[in-house]
């Protein structure tokens, strides 16, 4: 069955596009009435930015036209999380106290986006600040595959808007698994670059040293196509890595043959339910199939007590970030966020000093694991998407709050270590499931070529949510 125009994959519709067989208006146009027709009861998008998107649809159509054509986004239309700056529109994070903030320029992101001819649809929604709970004056984005279900954290919009065809490609962020939870939850992929590699320039903070900015799309190939165009040094972030930007989409042809495969199957079934955890095992075997070496491995054995120092970082550093507003203006925070930043304005210097030695210790002990192997593969979350309610998205914090439920993807940004999260399957409720695989530094080329290579031979990432 041949996909809908809004289905389609970027690799794919670049060639539609750069053909002529299709035009940038047409796909935009089509993409902004879906947004309009269905977004309301999905909620993913906090701004629509349709004048701005159809300008910039018939400058690219023209600039096509004339032979100008500027590489695989040009024309594309996508969306960003509304963290990213953009110039003269709303970039309220989520928040109250931002409601009225309209950045004077445009985040290193944007920018790069609109260099290489990407149509900007909108800023999509989430929770407030990035972390786990929404404002009230804010919505709370739907999760297309059912109902009253998490969308996943804090990239909620993205995750919904990429897996309902409201966007062929949407940015997220990743402080303690924001890119991946929404990713897997949703049914799409999700990609955290090593720490560094995209700018954060423009992005408003959660917590400084554990953020990663990063794209969900619907294949594997579609996440390098993004990362191409969003990687490199950049002059206005100190923090952005210098080294040069590879091809990313260079080993697609190579498979996984010969890749060693680390595997700690303890870690990727214990308290996971049985059929989530079957079908990761599904994935270690069809990466075997594919010629991968599986290579059993153990992840830190004190890893429970490394999480607990997450809370204490992140926190922190996030009352720091929102300290212009913080405690001022606390009545305008939601009940969820308005706690997590009381708790991190507590910690002492010493409680911060103590958090980061034991991240510190956890990076030590997870690079032991990776040693050896090139790439890790294991679940991207502890559970499929489940019930909830406005009361849990507006807070407050639930008391059994377990920083455990992060143990698929804290360690990894405690390290700064890229991965991508890859739909593997449903589960009984016919909800997405979704493994994850692990790389070393700036290997963002090894795993897309990995899970190009798994979606060559299975098509899960090619499920969509029912009725959209």
């Amino acid at each position: 069955m041949e996909e809908p125009l809004h289905y389609i994959s970027i690799f794919d519709l670049s060639k539609l596009l750069k053909e002529r067989k299709i035009s940038p208006v047409e796909v935009t146009e089509h993409l902004l009435g879906r947004i309009d027709a269905i977004d309301p009861q999905l909620k993913s998008y906090a701004t629509v930015m349709e004048e701005t998107a159809l300008d910039q649809a018939k400058k690219a159509e023209e600039q096509i036209m004339l032979g100008n054509y500027l590489g695989l986004l040009h024309g594309v239309p996508i969306a960003v999380k509304d963290l990213c700056y953009t110039q003269g529109v709303k970039t309220m994070g989520g928040t109250a106290v931002l409601e009225n903030f309209f950045p004077t320029f445009d985040a290193t992101i944007v920018k790069r986006f609109y260099k290489a001819g990407a149509v900007m649809l909108g800023k999509l929604n989430l929770t407030e600040g990035a972390m786990a709970g929404y404002n009230p004056k804010r919505e709370i984005p739907q999760n297309p595959w059912k109902e009253d279900h998490w969308p996943g954290a804090s990239s909620s919009g993205s995750g919904v808007a990429t897996s309902a065809g409201l966007a062929y490609a949407t940015i997220g962020s990743d402080t303690g698994g924001s890119i991946r939870h929404p990713a897997a939850v949703c049914g799409t992929v999700g990609l955290k670059p090593t720490w560094g590699r995209v700018s954060r320039h423009g992005v408003l903070d959660l917590a400084q040293s554990l953020d990663h900015v990063g794209p969900l799309t619907r294949s594997a190939i579609d996440a390098g196509i993004i990362m191409q165009c969003i990687s490199g040094k950049d002059i206005n972030d100190p923090t952005a890595l210098l080294d040069p930007v590879p091809d990313m989409l260079e080993g697609l042809e190579r498979g996984v043959k010969g890749i060693r495969l680390g595997w700690d199957p303890q870690y990727s079934s214990q308290n996971i339910e049985g059929d989530f955890a079957s079908a990761v095992a599904d994935g270690l075997n069809i990466m075997r199939e594919l010629g991968a070496e599986i290579i059993e491995v153990s992840m830190p054995e004190n890893l429970r007590e490394y999480m607990k120092a997450w809370p204490i970082l992140c926190s922190s550093e996030a009352a720091y970030a929102h300290q212009d507003f913080y405690p001022e203006r606390a009545e305008e925070y939601g009940l969820w966020f308005k706690e997590w930043l009381r708790q991190g304005a507590g910690f002492s210097a010493i409680d911060y000093a103590r958090a980061q030695e034991r991240r510190h210790e956890c990076n030590g002990a997870f690079m032991k694991t990776m040693d050896g192997i090139d790439l890790l593969l294991c679940p991207s979350t502890p559970r499929a998407a489940y019930p909830y309610t406005e009361q849990s998205g507006y807070g407050p914090i639930p008391q059994n709050r377990d920083p455990w439920d992060s143990r698929f993807t804290v360690p990894m940004d405690f390290s700064g270590l890229p991965t991508i999260a890859l739909p593997c399957g449903l589960n009984n409720d016919r909800l997405p499931l979704s493994l994850q695989l692990v790389g070393h530094r700036l290997s963002e080329p090894l795993l897309i070529q990995a899970g190009a290579a798994f979606q060559s031979v299975t098509d899960f990432h090619k499920l969509r949510p029912p009725g959209w």
